[in-house]
């Protein structure tokens, strides 16, 4: 939940700390985008160097590093220092999602797994969502700071529950030794895999579409949404992020019910239905409208959360069922594809649409609808499941 969480709880700081700094909306978006860079240049080693070193360690030491760089962003007085922290930030966080996702396929499968994963598709929603409206509590009694002083006792929390509770999943004879030059074979074998490619880019796009807005939060509901004809203020991000907390939450427990009761292909097509139903909805009411309105504006977004929590966990599992001897490298490229993306989103297409609600409701909809294109190519190019192997997991190269 770490890495997530810190992306957007200083969202509603974003007035006074540009005020604080002599900063602009455009900068003050690159404390997103320079934390995304780095959590994507380094997801890529979090799940070689768990499959080398053990599951356990590497959470802890990047949760330690995630501790520390948290104080350093508290402590800044400038904009160029806040960024290198926050950088810093960003090259620890993704050790707790990828290699978390690791430690789900070490220890169960099948149904089982997917459960866990849903649980863990659930947090992974709740943790950006809920961010802000923590954030905007704390900026209502206490400078900006506090929020980053918040993250410090969250992590380090988190380290001593981790320390004391969590076991290592990846027995010694299980591990692989760290050889960059067998790791970039490695890489380079998953990375041309045309149904890794599919997948990959199904689950990427598909969850930008949500994103979109998550990056865009605090242009779009301090500038543009509306309660009552009335503006939002910094304490009104509760509007924007509980309702797409329900969706993702709804539907995360509407994946783990249905494990083993319906299709994966099948529960992935009702999600893909789901947000592109939601996404057409979008686009009609911000047609119909002249400024998106709570609670209208927020449907779309909650039932596209509720479609997108349907189709990870079941494409995320597929791709770590592919590779069961590289569970680490495996969900460590499906996140750098996924947050080269999103770093995209957040330093680009975000601060070019962010000016207008119905931008971004296309754009969404764009967004899921190659998702959806992907995933249709991985369903014409592999072959149905006709069961599972005798051993009770899906055999590589089984469709979902």
């Amino acid at each position: 939940m770490f890495g997530p969480f810190a992306i957007d709880t200083i969202f509603p700081a974003f007035p006074v700390m540009g005020a604080e700094f002599g900063a602009n909306k455009l900068a003050m978006q690159q404390t997103i985008s320079v934390y995304l860079v780095a959590y994507a240049v380094t997801s890529v080693l979090h799940g070689p160097l768990s499959d080398a070193w053990g599951r356990r360690r590497v959470i802890l030491g990047g949760l330690a590093i995630f501790t520390l760089a948290s104080v350093g962003c508290a402590m800044s007085t400038r904009l160029d220092t806040l960024l290198v922290f926050r950088a810093l930030q960003g090259l620890s966080a993704g050790t707790g999602l990828i290699v978390g996702r690791a430690v789900i396929r070490d220890v169960l499968q099948g149904d089982d797994a997917q459960r866990l994963m849903s649980h863990v598709s659930m947090i992974f929603g709740i943790a950006p969502a809920i961010a802000p409206i923590i954030g905007g509590w704390i900026l209502g009694w206490s400078h900006w700071s506090t929020i980053f002083w918040f993250l410090v006792v969250f992590s380090a929390v988190l380290l001593a529950v981790t320390w004391w509770l969590l076991p290592e999943t990846h027995p010694v004879q299980a591990r692989l030794p760290l050889v960059p030059s067998r790791l970039l074979r490695d890489y380079k074998a998953i990375l041309i895999n045309p149904r890794f490619q599919r997948l990959a880019a199904c689950a990427a796009f598909n969850f930008s579409a949500l994103f979109l807005f998550i990056a865009s939060a605090p242009a779009f509901v301090l500038d543009l949404l509306q309660r009552n004809g009335e503006p939002m203020g910094p304490g009104d991000f509760g509007w924007f992020f509980i309702p797409m907390i329900g969706g993702m939450v709804l539907g995360a427990f509407t994946s783990g019910r249905a494990a083993g009761r319906i299709r994966g292909s099948t529960l992935v097509a009702i999600g893909f239905s789901v947000s592109g139903f939601a996404v057409t909805l979008g686009l009609i009411f911000n047609l119909l409208s002249d400024a998106p309105q709570i609670p209208w504006a927020m449907i779309p977004i909650s039932l596209n959360a509720f479609g997108i929590a349907l189709v990870f966990p079941i494409v995320t599992l597929a791709i770590l069922e592919m590779y069961p001897r590289m569970r680490g490298a495996a969900s460590s490229l499906q996140a750098f594809t996924s947050l080269v993306l999103n770093a995209v989103v957040a330093g680009i297409i975000s601060p070019w649409l962010s000016g207008s609600a119905l931008s971004l409701a296309i754009a969404a909809a764009a967004l899921v609808l190659i998702g959806w294109l992907f995933w249709l190519w991985e369903s014409m190019s592999s072959r149905p499941l006709s069961g599972r192997s005798r051993s009770g997991t899906r055999v590589p190269g089984d469709s979902i």
